[in-house]
């Protein structure tokens, strides 16, 4: 079994910042990619950040340029700076791995409440 925790979540006003963290526990056997998704209510789940074991990052084109995922591979975490935030990302947002087996897992998601 493995485990995803975030944890970071919040309510910040507009133009602030967080930082997600997600930890991974358990059976974990080599993670191939973290990814950072968000559901908004009312909205289809959404990729928001990924990171693949090479280091290529992506991002969704609206947090481009004030996201930045990361990750501490020796800690089995990966991390989610969200700068200049928007009313428009507040979301539950939820950790994911796939790992060497291309098995995938999903963390229980945090909430992130932007006020404007």
């Amino acid at each position: 079994q493995v485990q995803l925790v975030e944890s970071g979540g919040g309510l910040v006003q507009a133009g602030g910042s967080l930082r997600l963290s997600c930890a991974a526990s358990g059976s974990v056997f080599g993670i191939n990619s973290w990814g950072w998704y968000r559901q908004a209510p009312g909205k289809m789940r959404e990729m928001v950040a990924s990171i693949i074991s090479g280091g290529t990052t992506t991002y969704l084109d609206s947090v481009k340029g004030r996201f930045t995922i990361s990750r501490d591979n020796a800690k089995n975490r990966a991390y989610l700076q969200m700068n200049s935030l928007k009313s428009e990302d507040t979301a539950v947002y939820y950790c994911n791995i796939y790992d060497a087996w291309d098995r995938q897992y999903w963390g229980q998601g945090t909430q992130v409440t932007v006020s404007s």
